[in-house]
């Protein structure tokens, strides 16, 4: 039987060889017949999806996948939650 999972990917980004300080999170959607299982088909997909290509000016970027960051056995039905995600902002003063 396999078992959905939603596995959180990480992969940093470098312009021309030079760190920018800059990371994408991925999620992706893995069915496997137990976590370990998850985690080596999530470590698959991120290291196939690592790339390289030259942007619109000519500079080399490179996406490096680093991780999986997390992965946890979800369900797949309408309405499930997927993602979600609280951020807090400063609120705009009156001047």
């Amino acid at each position: 039987m396999h078992i959905p999972y939603i596995a959180n990917l990480i992969f940093s980004i470098s312009c021309d060889g030079i760190f920018t300080e800059q990371y994408e999170e991925q999620l992706r959607l893995v069915f496997a017949s137990n976590t370990d299982d998850a985690i080596r088909q999530a470590t698959e997909i991120g290291s196939n999806h690592a790339e390289q290509f030259v942007d619109r000016n000519g500079r080399m970027i490179t996406w490096n996948f680093i991780a999986v960051k997390e992965i946890n056995q979800t369900e797949l039905e309408a309405g499930a939650l997927i993602y979600s995600s609280i951020k807090e902002v400063e609120p705009i003063g009156i001047i």
